[in-house]
C-alpha cells in the first residue's frame, strides 16, 4: 500500500492561459493550468486539480448550463469531454485546427465552436445516451478571417460571432425566413467581444482598439419567423413546347418549375431583420488618457444586471453600466495583460486571469473586495519543503519569491518578496513557525509565519551566491553553501551573527544536509567529494567521502544512520556516516528515462548521458528514497534491495520540450526539422522598413524537469516542483486491499459475529488483520467508550501502530471527533514510553495525528468564535 501514490493536487500555479469560468451556482471557478483544470471552491476555501490531463496546454473551456460536464480544448485542437461528477474523460474529439472560443447554448441543447473562419455547431452531449457525443448540427461560413468570440441569445435560437476581419455576424441557429446571416461592421480593428442584450437581438460589439458600438435590432426574438417548407401550392410555369427537348440539366420537357423571385420581390414578401447603430463609445475617453494605447484583450457582459467589464493589456479593467455606458468602477490589478474575465451567475463576482503573472482573482465589485487573490510563481520553481507537521509547504522560485501553501486547501496564504534574486533553498525550523530561504542575491532570510515579516537577514563578509541551505535539528544553526567562493557559512539563529566559515571544498557547494540526530553536517560539491563536518569541532572536515563524479545532492536518513549521495553519473551511493564506509549504490541512468529535445541532433540514448538525479529525499520511514532530475520521471527506490519500485510520469503534456524519445517524422522536411525554424508565434513581425514590434521576441517550449522532491513528514504524500507546477501525490488507502496475517477463517461475517458476542478486543484485532477500512470503522465505533481503556491497555504492540494510524486518519474526516480523541489520548498515555523508544518508526504516524488534530482544532475554533460573536450580537 505504501507505493500506491496517486496524483492529488497541483499547487504553485493557479492560471496559465485560456478562459476561466464560474460554475452555475457561482460558488466555484474553473481555471486551466497547463494541461489540467483546477476547481477553486470559493465558499469552502479549497482548491482541487482534476485528475484529467490533456495532451497539450488547454486554451479554452466551456461548461454546460447544468454544471455536470465541461469541454476542454487544447492548443492542438483536441477536445476532451469531461464529467465534473466522476472527474473522468468521457470522450475525445479532434477539431484539427486551433479553437478560439467554445460556448454552450443557454438551454444546453447545443454548443458552438469558432474554428478558423467558420463556426461549427454541435448537439450538446449528455442529454441523451449517444454512442458519439459530438454530433455535428451545422457549419456556418461567412467570415474572411479567424473567428474570435461568440455569444448566444437567451432563447438559444440565434448566436453572434466576432472575427478578425472587423465584422460581427449574426446567425440563426435554425432556419428563419427573416434571418439567415446578418453582417455588422463599424469597427477598424478585430472584434474582442460581442454580446446580446437580455431577451433581445440588440447587440454590443467591442474591438481591440477600445471602440464600443451599440446596435439596435428592429425585430424582437418573438418576431423571428421559422422557415416552413412549401406544401405543393407553389406557382408553376409550363415549359414551352417549342423549347429544347430537354432542359439545361437534362430534365424532360413540360415539367413544372418553381418560380424564382427577384430579391426585391423577396424583400416585399418578408421583412428582413435590420440592425441600426444607436451609439458609439471610446474607452480612451473613459480612461482619461487619450495618448494611451491600451488594447482591449478580454471582456464579459452580465445580461441581468447590464454590467460590462473590459480588461486591457496593461492590467486595467473597467465596469460600465449599459446601454448608457456609465462608468461604475476602474481598477488596475497588475501590470500584465488581463487574458480572461467572467461573471458569476448573480453578477456579484468577477473572475480575472492574468497569464503573464499566473494570477487568478475573484473580485466582488459592489463591496470592492477580493474574494480570491492567488498568484503562482511566474518563473521556474526551484525548491520545496514540508513543515514539520505536514500542514504547510514552502516553495521558492526564480522570481525571488517565497510562497507558503496550505496542503489541505491548496491556497497560498503568504508571499515573501524581500529577495532580489532567485531562491535556491527553503527550510522550516523545528517548530514550523519560521521559514528560511537562501538566494543568489547573497542573503539568507528568516521569515516569521506568525507576523508574516522578515525578522532576520544573514549575510556573508564578502558577496557570495548561496546555492543550498539547511538548519540543524535544534534550530540554532543556519548553514548555507556558496557556489562561487566554495565555502559554507554558519550563522546563529538567535543572534544572526556569523559563527564560522567552513572552507575545504575545491568546487561549488551543491547540497547540504544536517543529520536529524546530531550536529553532523554533510556537504556535497562539484569537486567529487562529500565532507562531513562536526560544527562544534572547528578543526576542518571530520571525514571526506570520495565519489566517482560531481555531487549533485546529499540527504540523511531520518534516523541519521545513513547518507545518500547523488552524483553526475546518475548514481546514488549510500554511506555509513560514522565509519565513512559505502554500504550500497543504485545505477539510475536507465530509470531517468530517455528523451530528446526538438532541436537536438543526437539520439535520446546519447542525451541521457548528461542526465542525473538532481534531487533526492528519504521517505518518512527511511526504507525508500525518492529521486528526480531533468526528465519527466520521478523514481522510488528500495534502499534495502537497491531496486526501483515505481516510476511516476509527472505529465503527458506535449507542450513541453523533452517529452518524446524519437524524432517526429511529420516535422521532418528536406531542409531539416521544422522545429529548427523560428516560429511565427510570439513574434510581432511587420513589413520591412516599418519600425514596429519587438523583433527580438521569440517563442520557445520550456523543458520538462523536476527541480526538487520532498516526502511529507506524515509519509502520506510527497511533493515535486516541476515545470508543470508543484505536484502533490498522496496515498488513497481506500482503493488498496492490504491484509495483515490473514487466515482462512477471518472473514467480514466472522468479524461481525465476534463483535455481536461482545468480544470487542478480538473483533478489533481480526478487523485489522483483514485490513478493510469500512470494517475497522464499524468495529471501532461499536465499542463502548467505557471499554476503550481496557482494550488499549491489553492491545499487543503490533496492533498499536495500526490502531494509532487508523485513528489519526479518522480524526481528519469523522464527525465523531470526541470519540476518536478518547482513543488517541488513551493510546498515547498507555503506550507513550514504548513509542518513544522507537520514535523513528512511528514518527510519520505521530506527525499525521498532530497535523489532523491541529487542523480540527483550528476549524472548530473558527466555528466557535463565529457562534460566540453571533450570540453576543443578539
Amino acid at each position: 500500500m505504501k507505493f500506491a501514490y496517486k496524483f492529488s493536487n497541483l499547487l504553485g500555479s493557479v492560471y496559465r492561459k485560456g478562459n476561466v469560468l464560474f460554475t452555475p451556482d457561482g460558488s466555484s471557478v474553473l481555471s486551466p493550468v497547463g494541461n489540467r483544470v483546477t476547481v477553486f471552491d470559493l465558499k469552502n476555501n479549497k482548491s482541487e486539480t482534476l485528475p484529467i490531463e490533456a495532451p497539450m496546454n488547454i486554451t479554452c473551456i466551456a461548461l454546460s448550463p447544468d454544471g455536470y460536464t465541461f469541454i476542454a480544448v487544447n492548443e492542438d485542437g483536441e477536445a476532451l469531454l469531461c464529467s465534473l461528477i466522476s472527474k473522468t474523460i468521457l470522450h475525445r474529439y479532434h477539431f484539427h485546427r486551433k479553437v478560439h472560443s467554445i460556448k454552450f447554448s443557454p438551454d444546453g441543447s447545443k454548443f458552438a465552436v469558432t474554428r478558423e473562419n467558420k463556426v461549427v455547431v454541435f448537439h450538446a452531449p449528455g442529454k441523451t445516451r449517444e454512442y458519439n457525443p459530438f454530433v455535428l448540427y451545422k457549419t456556418f461560413f461567412g467570415p474572411y478571417d479567424e473567428t474570435t468570440c461568440l455569444d448566444w441569445t437567451d432563447d438559444s435560437r440565434v448566436f453572434c460571432v466576432g472575427s478578425k476581419d472587423m465584422n460581427t455576424r449574426v446567425y440563426g441557429a435554425q432556419h428563419f425566413t427573416n434571418l439567415i446571416v446578418y453582417s455588422i461592421g463599424g469597427h477598424n480593428d478585430e472584434i474582442v467581444g460581442a454580446y446580446f442584450e437580455k431577451d433581445s437581438l440588440d447587440l454590443y460589439t467591442i474591438s481591440a482598439n477600445g471602440r464600443l458600438n451599440i446596435w439596435e435590432c428592429d425585430t424582437d426574438l418573438s418576431g423571428l419567423k421559422p422557415y416552413e417548407a412549401p406544401k405543393g401550392n407553389l406557382p408553376k410555369i409550363e415549359v414551352n413546347s417549342d423549347d429544347e427537348d430537354e432542359g439545361p440539366y437534362g430534365e424532360p420537357k413540360n415539367i413544372s418549375k418553381e418560380v424564382k423571385l427577384s430579391k426585391e420581390e423577396e424583400m416585399k414578401q418578408v421583412d428582413k431583420v435590420i440592425y441600426k447603430k444607436t451609439a458609439r463609445h471610446s474607452y480612451k475617453e473613459a480612461r482619461g488618457d487619450k495618448a494611451s494605447r491600451g488594447t482591449v484583450t478580454s471582456s464579459a457582459y452580465h445580461k441581468s444586471t447590464h454590467i460590462l467589464v473590459t480588461g486591457f493589456d496593461d492590467g486595467v479593467f473597467f465596469l460600465h453600466e449599459m446601454p448608457d455606458f456609465n462608468l461604475i468602477h476602474s481598477l488596475s490589478i497588475s501590470d500584465k495583460t488581463i487574458a480572461t474575465v467572467d461573471f458569476s451567475k448573480t453578477g456579484d463576482w468577477i473572475a480575472f486571469g492574468c497569464s503573464g503573472l499566473g494570477q487568478l482573482l475573484v473580485w466582488e465589485w459592489q463591496s470592492e473586495t477580493y474574494v480570491l487573490k492567488q498568484q503562482g510563481h511566474y518563473n521556474n520553481m526551484n525548491c520545496v519543503v514540508y513543515s514539520p507537521d505536514g500542514q504547510n509547504l514552502a516553495t521558492g522560485g526564480d522570481d525571488g519569491k517565497v510562497k507558503v501553501w496550505n496542503t489541505s486547501s491548496g491556497f497560498c496564504f503568504v508571499t515573501f518578496t524581500e529577495h532580489l534574486g532567485g531562491i535556491t533553498g527553503v527550510v522550516f525550523n523545528q517548530n514550523g513557525q519560521v521559514v528560511l530561504s537562501s538566494s543568489l542575491d547573497g542573503t539568507v532570510r528568516a521569515f516569521d509565519l506568525n507576523r508574516y515579516r522578515n525578522f532576520r537577514t544573514f549575510t556573508s563578509p564578502r558577496p557570495a551566491q548561496f546555492s543550498c541551505l539547511t538548519i540543524d535539528p535544534s534550530g540554532d544553526l543556519v548553514c548555507a553553501g556558496a557556489q562561487d567562493t566554495f565555502e559554507i557559512f554558519v550563522w546563529s539563529m538567535q543572534t544572526g551573527r556569523l559563527l564560522e566559515v567552513l572552507a575545504g571544498h575545491e568546487g561549488p557547494v551543491s547540497s547540504l544536509s544536517f543529520s536529524p540526530t546530531e550536529t553532523l553536517l554533510a556537504s556535497g560539491s562539484w569537486d567529487k567529494s562529500v565532507k562531513l563536518w562536526d560544527i562544534f569541532d572547528n578543526k576542518g572536515a571530520k571525514e571526506t567521502l570520495e565519489v566517482s563524479s560531481d555531487v549533485l545532492a546529499v540527504a540523511f536518513r531520518p534516523d541519521g544512520g545513513e547518507l545518500a549521495v547523488s552524483t553526475l553519473n546518475a548514481q546514488i551511493t549510500f554511506w555509513e556516516p560514522h565509519q565513512a564506509k559505502q554500504v550500497g549504490s543504485i545505477e539510475g541512468r536507465h530509470d531517468i528515462g530517455y528523451s530528446r529535445k526538438e532541436q537536438e541532433k543526437i539520439t535520446a540514448k546519447k542525451s541521457a548521458f548528461g542526465k542525473a538525479f538532481n534531487t533526492i529525499c528519504y521517505s518518512a520511514d527511511g526504507k525508500c528514497i525518492l529521486a528526480a532530475g531533468r526528465s519527466k520521471n520521478v523514481c522510488i527506490y528500495s534502499v534495502e534491495d537497491q531496486l526501483i519500485i515505481k516510476k511516476f510520469e509527472i505529465t503527458c503534456n506535449m507542450s513541453f520540450d523533452g517529452m518524446e524519445e524519437f524524432l517526429d517524422k511529420r516535422k521532418m522536411t528536406e531542409f531539416g526539422s521544422l522545429s529548427l525554424v523560428d516560429s511565427e508565434e510570439g513574434k510581432d513581425l511587420s513589413l520591412p522598413g516599418v519600425k514596429k514590434g519587438d523583433m527580438s521576441s521569440r517563442h520557445w517550449k520550456p523543458e520538462v524537469r523536476v527541480s526538487s522532491v520532498r516526502f511529507s513528514p506524515t509519509g502520506r504524500a510527497w511533493a515535486a516542483t516541476t515545470t508543470e507546477g508543484l505536484l502533490i501525490y498522496s496515498l488513497d488507502s481506500n482503493l488498496v486491499f492490504d491484509p495483515f496475517d490473514l487466515d482462512i477463517d477471518i472473514t467480514p461475517s466472522n468479524v461481525k459475529k465476534t463483535l455481536a458476542k461482545g468480544e470487542h478486543s478480538t473483533a478489533l484485532m481480526l478487523s485489522f488483520r483483514l485490513n478493510e477500512h469500512s470494517l475497522i470503522q464499524e468495529v471501532l465505533e461499536n465499542i463502548p467508550v467505557s471499554d476503550v481503556e481496557v482494550i488499549v491497555d491489553n492491545l499487543p504492540d503490533v496492533y498499536v501502530d495500526k490502531l494509532m494510524s487508523f485513528v489519526a486518519g479518522m480524526i481528519e474526516s469523522t464527525a465523531h471527533i470526541e470519540f476518536y480523541l478518547i482513543w488517541a489520548s488513551r493510546l498515547l498515555m498507555q503506550h507513550g514510553p514504548r513509542l518513544k523508544q522507537r520514535s523513528q518508526q512511528v514518527m510519520a504516524t505521530l506527525r499525521s495525528m498532530q497535523k489532523n488534530v491541529t487542523r480540527k482544532s483550528e476549524e472548530l475554533g473558527k466555528i466557535c468564535d463565529h457562534n460566540k460573536y453571533i450570540v453576543s450580537s443578539i
